[in-house]
């Protein structure tokens, strides 16, 4: 079995999240520079069963595309590229960044700890994958 793994894609950062094998649990994997994001990935998936990935699609609160989404979309495609044999899908990610803070205000991070935006892209990889996984 599997795991499915989730992309939270930006210019600088990328966070990534990742469910355990049985595809129970998400959980947040790191957050990577996105010009490493290709190492990164194509390490992972040597190492660990990835059966596929989803992938944040950011849109405006309008449903208008976002600034990132051609960055985005030259990912998804360079990817189904370079592997075809493991499927991605854009999952809808509005309101993700806002759900990230809110998870840690719930936590109890301190306000320095919620600034932390490379936390905050990894929660907000793990929210994604949440939503995927409640989807199918």
């Amino acid at each position: 079995m599997g795991r499915i793994l989730s992309i939270d894609y930006g210019r600088k950062r990328t966070g990534l999240a990742v469910t355990d094998p049985l595809k129970i649990i998400a959980n947040g994997l790191t957050t990577v520079s996105t010009h490493l994001l290709w190492d990164y990935l194509n390490d992972y998936i040597s190492r660990e069963q990835v059966e596929r990935i989803v992938i944040g699609k950011p849109m405006q609160t309008n449903g208008q595309p976002s600034e990132n989404l051609a960055r985005v979309e030259a990912f998804v495609n360079r990817w189904r590229k370079n592997h075809p044999e493991l499927p991605i899908e854009y999952v809808d990610e509005r309101f993700t960044s806002v759900l990230a803070h809110q998870a840690m205000i719930d936590g109890g991070l301190k306000k320095k700890a919620r600034q932390d935006k490379a936390l905050v892209d990894e929660i907000s990889a793990t929210i994604i994958l949440q939503s995927y996984m409640q989807s199918i």
